[in-house]
């Protein structure tokens, strides 16, 4: 054998034995709403791959896409995916399917820097049980309105919803439209009537979920909704931002997203009404829709993955994430002086977050929600009455709860 090729294979040997070769780099794959959470991780990422010797792949999906990747990820033994992003609404159905791995089990300790609305959700049983998820993204709903509209008219911003209905009818009587309801049947309606519901004292269930919707306080909230209505359009999602942005519309309720960008906003925003009345209780009344972040539990590399999970939601990375779009979830941040200079709605977040409303902890709220968007389209269309749409919506949901 030539002295060359010995000289390459011995080479060879002291590579594979030493430390450093046998070190394997490990990879964490993440399942992730596309958009500015994927930028958000790519902000920070680099750092933690150096420091771990890993490699952070994230896969950017649309929502539907994502919960069926997860879904379907969940069922081998070994699963692809090592952490997952969990739309607010998800989490009861996937506890149930155990699809996350237990954080507490695995050392994690409560950090109470982030915001208690958002803790909440990521703990099963729903604000008290054993922590599975973190709360990576914030999100509230909030009331906007134009600015321009309201100083023309020396108008202060609502905190109830008569003086809502008021200002609507003003608007409307100058010929403005007064009020944007986003009444499209399923998911839009429900996202934008529950907030309202809630600020009445009403509720879709009750504490030993038994079906409550068809309540003198929701019959009060869907008579205001249409009269909203009535003082102005039913419009999608785009039509909604542009009409209130552009001064067409004075008011509606939408997610901060819609109308937010980086450091600019195209309308005034503000907490929801949390009040019927001016002189009625005050409830909580924004519709909280947090991403959590969660470990899955068929992954094989659990603590890592933790580690990141932790890395990724630290204060340092939000920090850094905010400015590439990131909403933040800790009270440090979102109350940080060089951050709310140049992001000035994040003390309204917060606020907002603080007096929020989480939507009802069942595995079948899809469903649920389905059944009650139909009846209050109903509702809104005139095509059955409000004391109708609210039986029928009760027979509905209670059929959905037996199933």
């Amino acid at each position: 054998m030539k002295k060359s090729v010995l000289l390459s294979l011995l080479l060879l040997f002291v590579l594979v034995l030493s430390p450093a070769y046998a070190q394997e780099q490990t990879t964490l794959t993440i399942a992730a709403r596309g958009g500015s959470h994927v930028d958000a991780m790519n902000a920070v990422k680099a750092e933690f791959e150096a420091a771990n010797n890993v490699t952070i792949e994230i896969l950017g999906l649309e929502s539907a896409d994502l919960k069926q990747k997860i879904g379907l990820d969940s069922l081998n033994a070994a699963g692809e995916l090592d952490l997952i992003m969990i739309d607010d609404p998800w989490m009861p159905e996937f506890a149930e399917s155990g699809i996350m791995a237990n954080l507490t089990e695995l050392g994690y300790v409560e950090d109470e820097d982030f915001l208690a609305a958002s803790r909440a959700i990521g703990k099963d049983p729903y604000g008290e049980g054993d922590v599975y998820a973190l709360p990576f993204s914030g999100n509230v709903m909030l009331f906007f309105y134009n600015k321009a509209l309201f100083d023309a008219k020396s108008l202060e911003v609502p905190t109830d919803w008569e003086t809502v209905r008021a200002i609507a009818q003003e608007m409307k009587a100058d010929g403005t439209i007064g009020y944007v309801i986003r009444g499209q049947q399923g998911n839009p309606i429900v996202s934008d009537f529950l907030p309202i519901l809630w600020a009445f004292g009403g509720n879709v269930f009750d504490a030993e979920w038994n079906v409550t919707i068809n309540s003198e306080e929701a019959k009060a909230a869907l008579e205001l909704y249409i009269d909203l209505l009535n003082n102005g359009v039913n419009y999608e999602k785009n039509d909604i931002v542009a009409a209130v942005s552009d001064g067409k519309a004075a008011m509606s309720l939408g997610w901060p997203s819609w109308y937010i960008s980086g450091e600019t906003a195209t309308a005034a925003y503000a907490p929801i009404p949390g009040k019927s009345s001016p002189d009625a209780e005050v409830h909580g009344s924004g519709m909280i829709g947090n991403w959590m972040m969660a470990v899955t539990a068929n992954s094989a590399n659990k603590e890592l993955a933790l580690e990141f999970l932790k890395f990724v939601t630290s204060a340092e990375s939000q920090k850094i994430g905010a400015e590439v779009g990131g909403v933040p979830t800790r009270a440090s941040v979102l109350t940080d002086a060089e951050l709310v200079a140049k992001y000035a709605y994040f003390p309204t977040l917060m606020e907002g977050t603080n007096n929020s409303v989480v939507r009802p902890r069942t595995p079948l709220w899809s469903n649920v929600e389905t059944a009650l968007g139909t009846e209050l389209s109903s509702a809104i269309s005139g095509v059955k009455t409000v004391e109708q749409s609210l039986i029928d919506a009760t027979a509905a949901i209670e059929a959905v709860m037996a199933e």
